[in-house]
């Protein structure tokens, strides 16, 4: 008997343990199963590079509002934190869109990258001083650093800035990509000067950062939107590019009649930021798609990029 219980067991233990392979094959099998199913329904998505920026709130509101839902279009936002991050995504072929500036969607025309723009953009940048290094106008960057994006639009409008002083002593372009950690170096008094867009730039004027330079004072309109040139020969995609189209007109109407603060927990969230930065935005208007101007298209020839 007490062999015959030792076997009984045995082979309870076995079934048991049969049992839970089973249950694990079947568990890796629907997880597959789901996986490629998220994989197939990404890949007909309508993909945009965005960043945690003001200049991308019409997409934010389109998809968190069901704006892009109602007009039956799948958009689906990858949030980066660089415009460099996008423009890999965009090479990569990871998305049919991308939010930049024109700066760096014309030097990828120059390496052969074929684009489109679906739109200008309402983006500025400011430059920040460090009010604790008493960086309280252009002037007194000679032999400090400033953080920026190299061949982008902050690069080019801190040198138009730091150009029309001319500074006694070099000013040091540090390349700081990130948009958060530009803006958190600020804050932390470890550099003395920033480019920064909206929401990031209201951020460092509430924590007593002083504006040495404003891109909107010069004219001068850099953001952009743009989708890959092969979209064009794509029916499907073309198509999806007009319905984003049209929802990204119904969100700028959206924000304007209704204002930032209507938006403030979405803003707090995709631009990662705060309420009290939310609280002191300025007012900003929102245009329709229109095609970036041929005056700034024409900045972006012939600049010469500092190697320091």
């Amino acid at each position: 008997m007490p062999s015959l219980r030792k076997h009984l067991s045995l082979f309870v233990i076995l079934l048991i343990l049969a049992g839970c392979g089973t249950t694990t094959r079947e568990r890796n099998e629907k997880h597959r199963q789901e996986q490629a199913t998220l994989a197939r329904k990404d890949s007909l998505a309508f993909k945009v590079a965005v960043t945690p920026t003001l200049d991308c709130l019409p997409l934010f509101v389109a998809v968190h509002t069901g704006i892009f839902d109602s007009l039956h279009v799948d958009v689906s936002l990858k949030e980066k934190n660089a415009h460099i991050d996008c423009d890999e995504a965009f090479i990569a072929k990871e998305v049919e869109c991308m939010v930049s500036d024109l700066m760096r969607t014309e030097r990828l025309r120059q390496r052969g990258y074929a684009l489109d723009y679906v739109t200008a953009t309402d983006a500025y940048w400011q430059m920040l001083g460090n009010q604790k290094a008493r960086i309280n106008a252009i002037k007194h960057l000679g032999d400090r650093m400033i953080g920026m994006t190299r061949y982008s639009a902050t690069d080019y409008l801190a040198t138009l800035a730091i150009d029309s002083v001319k500074p006694p002593l070099p000013v040091f372009r540090v390349q700081l990509n990130d948009v958060s950690v530009r803006l958190m170096m600020l804050i932390n008094n470890e550099i003395e000067a920033v480019m920064l867009t909206e929401p990031q730039a209201t951020t460092a004027r509430i924590n007593k950062h002083v504006v040495l330079f404003d891109s909107r004072n010069k004219d001068i309109c850099l953001g952009v939107i743009a989708s890959r040139g092969a979209l064009n020969n794509d029916p499907y995609r073309k198509e999806q590019r007009e319905q984003m189209i049209k929802g990204y007109n119904l969100a700028c109407d959206s924000i304007n009649e209704r204002g930032l603060q209507h938006y403030k927990d979405l803003i707090e969230k995709c631009c990662k930021t705060d309420a009290g930065t939310v609280k002191q935005l300025p007012r900003l208007t929102y245009h329709h798609v229109s095609p970036p101007r041929q005056k700034d298209i024409d900045k972006t020839k012939n600049v010469k990029w500092r190697t320091y």
